[in-house]
């Protein structure tokens, strides 16, 4: 049975928790990517416009964890935009993706905070129930 990919946020201090889980590596990178979107957010208030091309490298999973969260924060503001979905590829140490969204609309958006970039607290990556969880607090 396929597991169907999905996010959440967990409280952390004055900070958010965000995780992505999935059937692979991959989707679970690919939720946590959705998690992130959603600390600003509705994800799905976000129109499909311009794709962005990402990719990042990383000596485990833990730490291309943190370098593609914080390669979406860094895209997020030098672009002003705000992302609602990823097609991500994982090979080694190695993420590839491409992240779809569009320019930041504030009355439609109504951005809710900005995120600073992804830490190392709470860092996971690992197998969980047939699946994979990814993730970690991010500095808000």
């Amino acid at each position: 049975m396929r597991q169907e990919g999905r996010w959440e946020h967990f409280p952390h201090d004055a900070d958010i928790g965000l995780a992505g889980l999935g059937p692979t590596k991959a989707e679970a990178f690919r939720q946590a990517a959705l998690a992130l979107t959603a600390v600003v957010t509705n994800p799905a208030d976000v129109r499909r416009v311009t794709p962005v091309a990402i990719a990042c490298r990383a000596p485990d999973a833990e730490l291309l964890l943190v370098e593609w969260l914080n390669a979406l924060v860094y895209e997020m503001s030098v672009r002003s935009m705000l992302f609602g979905d990823f097609s991500v590829e994982i090979a080694g140490s190695e993420l590839r993706a491409t992240a779809v969204g569009e320019p930041v609309d504030a009355q439609r958006h109504e951005p809710a905070v900005e995120v600073k970039g992804a830490t190392l607290t709470a860092l996971s990556v690992a197998p969980v129930d047939g699946g994979w969880r990814a993730q970690c607090v991010v500095d808000v």
